[in-house]
């Protein structure tokens, strides 16, 4: 029964780790990377769909991704997707290849990414504790109905606090990273 929690409660704190590290990505760097374009989504035959599944997306320097749509077609749809995006990104198409240039961040933008950073660092964190109050309250159920003992619940309470300790430890290092990220010019 306190594995199955505990087993519960690590999967869950992962969780909202890997959420942590996909609202990262979205936060551009002054670096181009494909992963920045991963929440646009495309109309494609009137179902949405993620810019990935129809289009190569490669990086041709540090500053420029390049986008080419599986279909010719979808040129126009795809620019009008990357255009409606909160990414502040002005495609500029030749063709049936869209070019995104990265613009160069100031240093009110990067402080602004980074509050925005330290916002989805501090929600991960949130969280991981409400996961871990959820988790205690289920122990302290059980050891009123006295499913467990005090030594197990106690035990079971520090074991919990230590992954919630190892996760939060981990959401912060994902933030720090993406704080220099963001501060290197």
């Amino acid at each position: 029964m306190i594995n199955e929690l505990k087993k519960d409660a690590e999967s869950r704190m992962r969780k909202s780790v890997d959420a942590l590290g996909t609202a990262l990505n979205k936060i551009r760097t002054g670096r181009a990377h494909p992963s920045l374009l991963d929440g646009v989504r495309v109309s494609y035959y009137g179902s949405e769909m993620p810019l990935s599944q129809v289009a190569n997306i490669t990086v041709e320097d540090g500053r420029m991704l390049v986008v080419t749509p599986w279909e010719k077609n979808m040129v126009p749809d795809v620019e009008k997707a990357i255009m409606k995006s909160d990414l502040g990104l002005n495609p500029s198409t030749a063709g049936t290849v869209i070019r995104l240039p990265m613009p160069a961040l100031t240093e009110e933008t990067r402080k602004g990414y980074i509050k925005q950073a330290r916002h989805e660092a501090e929600s991960a964190r949130v969280a991981v504790r409400n996961i871990r109050k959820d988790v205690n309250g289920d122990l302290k159920d059980l050891l009123k109905d006295k499913a467990i003992s005090e030594d197990e619940e106690r035990r079971a309470l520090d074991d919990v606090q230590k992954l919630t300790d190892r996760s939060v430890a981990e959401i912060d290092q994902q933030l720090a990273g993406k704080e220099k990220d963001l501060m290197e010019i």
